[in-house]
């Protein structure tokens, strides 16, 4: 059956259009944080639909709401008052920690990131953007262009004027050999250089943590010392927390806050894990940056009636569940029993991460090159073995990817972690 459906995939769907495994996988249902495929095998999901399913597979809470909510009405557009956005985004305002928030609702984190991009560059009148190497922010063509990810990037065409600056990969580059203190000395001794050398950029969008790019980071703080030089400047700081939002890295509610000296981004875009599987995006902004478009603007989807039902119910899950707390708890267990296994497998480069964010960074014994053919063995071996776990990285897709529901349990952690510890050594 599943190779008939490949085949079909492949007769209607475009060929760029990227499947797992060497005998892709059709997921049929899910509970908690367990899938199931056609032919009734169950897989412990430590990827969680690219970090989407952030509290579990269906949850009831989720469940129901979305239910009753298609009982009253779907949709009805941005046109009509909507009772649920409101109240979401009341919530989602509070929760961001920006003065004077306004929230504007997409249907995914690439349009979320069009949406920051129009707005920055509209208020600042420029079209330069600063960007991170390593970066990625969706598939659109303003996104794409401004995606420092060669394997995410399939045109050098943009309306836009893109800069890449160092600092999103702490762990290779011209300054991967430097303390913390003096790689971010480095970083922004190198951003001073960039905006000397060209007309003043819109802003610098960057994600606290790269998703796509491998869970790689910089050191805490890297984006305050960047914000004090845009400040000067009146450069606009983007964060992209797509990925990293709502609790994911344990320590922070958002990924930012581990660089908050002076105080929250100017915008901030979100999406994933807050519609639990639901297509939400959005974009958090100060009202003068928000308001700064002088024509008129609808989403035909962004804000529809059903998905913000399911965000609300998502949202309550998570903070009266302390969802953060656990991914701080579990995902600490966890990394930690990852780097022990690491230590023991050389082709184990890093085992880097926060919270439920863990990236496995794979290389050649010995030469510190990227081993994407490893990586790809891992990733079908933990299929194997009942696992599943996504890849990424800056340098051929040669890291691990570990994301599973934040309400993951020390058990299922101990679970992954073993069936991972098996993959690793089978590669060796």
């Amino acid at each position: 059956m599943s190779k008939d459906l490949l085949g079909r995939h492949r007769e209607v769907l475009p060929d760029w259009l990227a499947l797992y495994y060497d005998e892709p996988l059709e997921i049929t249902h899910g509970e908690g944080r367990y899938v199931w495929d056609a032919e009734g095998r169950r897989y412990l999901d430590f990827f969680g639909g690219i970090l989407t399913t952030m509290t579990a597979h269906a949850l009831p809470e989720v469940a129901k709401a979305v239910s009753e909510q298609a009982g009253r009405i779907v949709h009805s557009s941005t046109l009509y008052l909507n009772r649920p956005m409101i109240e979401l985004a009341e919530r989602i305002a509070r929760l961001s920690g920006i003065p004077d928030a306004r929230v504007f609702f997409t249907t995914s984190g690439t349009e979320a990131n069009d949406t920051a991009l129009l707005l920055a560059t509209t208020y600042r009148r420029s079209n330069t953007v600063l960007a991170m190497r390593n970066s990625y922010h969706g598939r659109s063509f303003s996104t794409v262009g401004i995606t420092g990810n060669r394997g995410w990037s399939p045109t050098s065409l943009s309306p836009l004027q893109t800069l890449y600056v160092h600092g999103g990969v702490r762990g290779r580059g011209p300054f991967a050999e430097l303390g913390d203190e003096e790689f971010i000395a480095a970083c922004v001794a190198d951003l001073r250089d960039l905006l000397g050398h060209t007309r003043p950029p819109a802003a610098l969008i960057a994600e606290p943590v790269q998703g796509v790019g491998g869970f790689t980071a910089p050191p805490d703080g890297l984006y305050a010392a960047f914000r004090e030089v845009l400040h000067e400047r009146g450069i606009l700081w983007i964060a992209d927390e797509v990925q990293t939002g709502w609790g994911r890295t344990g320590e922070h509610f958002w990924g930012w806050q581990a660089h908050g000296r002076g105080g929250p981004p100017d915008i901030v875009t979100f999406a994933k894990g807050i519609g639990n599987g639901m297509s939400i995006g959005g974009v958090i902004a100060r009202a003068e940056i928000m308001n700064c478009l002088d024509s008129n603007s609808i989403s035909t989807f962004g804000g529809t009636q059903i998905t913000m039902a399911a965000g609300l119910a998502n949202l309550t899950y998570l903070l009266e569940h302390d969802l953060q707390g656990n991914a701080r708890r579990v995902g600490g267990l966890l990394i930690e029993r990852l780097r022990a296994v690491g230590a023991q497998v050389p082709a184990v480069r890093e085992v880097r991460g926060r919270g439920l964010m863990i990236g496995i960074e794979l290389a050649r014994p010995g030469t510190g090159e990227a081993d994407p053919e490893a990586a790809a063995a891992v990733l079908e071996a933990a299929r194997a073995g009942g696992l599943l776990i996504g890849k990424g990285g800056g340098h051929d897709t040669s890291a691990l990817r570990i994301a599973p529901p934040m309400s993951l349990t020390v058990a299922e952690a101990e679970e992954g972690a073993a069936i991972l510890e098996d993959a690793l050594r089978s590669i060796q």
